[in-house]
């Protein structure tokens, strides 16, 4: 296992496609940690994923996974990384059996037994083709072969969407166990927020190809807050502090980000928690006024 702290470092990073731009994009994933990628479909979630794994040519800006240069030591990181992606990339005619066979082959820390222990686990068919597997076993096969090659970084984009509730819990239990040493650390993209309220360390919010907002869960969870108010009264709010204003027919809802602050100044005015929900819905419509 590598000596470094950031288990992903993006840095002034930039890709100009048709019609989108990925915007000089910057954020950590910190060693031993999961970091939720959250935005909308669309917002660049997946182009960002692309770049690290040098799928997709960057047009500037610098990448650097377990303390490597993600082009100069690609070969290197992909022996190290695992990625489960939305749509399963295994062909539909193989079995597990036969993944296990190819993983061998393409990995130096490849564990069989392990591989076994999670096939069991997750109540997946050795010898049944791929093919004929739902949505939900699909994706515990990518991720009983993403984790049975101790990787140090796990990627994963959108991997929990179109899984029920049950399956889902049972994969974030198994993201917990895989982070115990301190030595692994995950990327996780997904537009499922309760997902990663529930487990994630750290978030980054991206928006439109650029990020709007990156930190510590607990922190921005703890300093955010939504502030209940008239309309009347919305407009005497010290601005410095809102995110942005949200108006419906019974008032203001004022998305704050110093909620203790808040709280002192206007001690007669409800300020609830607010949600990593909310928290994208504010900063994604925060140059709109009164947007419902």
């Amino acid at each position: 296992m590598g000596n470094y702290e950031n288990a992903i470092e993006i840095k002034n990073v930039t890709k100009t496609y048709d019609g989108f731009k990925l915007d000089n994009i910057s954020f950590c994933v910190p060693k031993g940690s999961i970091m939720g990628f959250i935005g909308q479909n669309g917002a660049g979630k997946t182009t960002t994923i692309r770049s690290l794994l040098n799928i997709t040519s960057i047009d500037s800006g610098e990448i650097r996974l377990l303390g490597l240069d993600h082009k100069k030591d690609e070969i290197d990181i992909k022996r190290r990384l695992a990625v489960v992606f939305d749509e399963l990339p295994f062909h539909e005619s193989f079995n597990a059996k036969n993944m296990a066979r190819i993983f061998e082959g393409l990995y130096p820390e490849w564990d069989n037994a392990l591989f076994a222990e999670y096939l069991d686990r997750f109540g997946l068919p050795a010898k049944k083709k791929i093919g004929q597997f739902s949505k939900g076993m699909k994706m515990k096969l990518q991720i009983a072969c993403a984790l049975s090659h101790n990787a140090e970084l796990l990627v994963m984009d959108e991997a929990t969407t179109g899984l029920d509730p049950v399956v889902r819990d049972e994969i974030l239990h198994i993201f917990m166990e895989y982070l115990r040493s301190g030595e692994r650390s995950i990327l996780m993209s997904s537009h499922i927020t309760s997902d990663l309220e529930k487990i994630a360390d750290c978030v980054a919010f991206i928006d439109n190809g650029k990020i709007l907002l990156t930190g510590l869960k607990d922190e921005l969870l703890e300093s955010h807050g939504i502030l209940k108010t008239s309309r009347e009264n919305a407009k005497s709010i010290d601005s410095s502090a809102a995110v942005s204003t949200r108006l419906n027919s019974f008032g203001a809802e004022i998305m704050v980000n110093d909620r203790a602050a808040v709280m002192q100044a206007y001690p007669d005015l409800v300020c609830d928690p607010a949600t990593l929900d909310d928290i994208m819905l504010y900063y994604v419509h925060k140059n709109e006024t009164g947007w419902s």
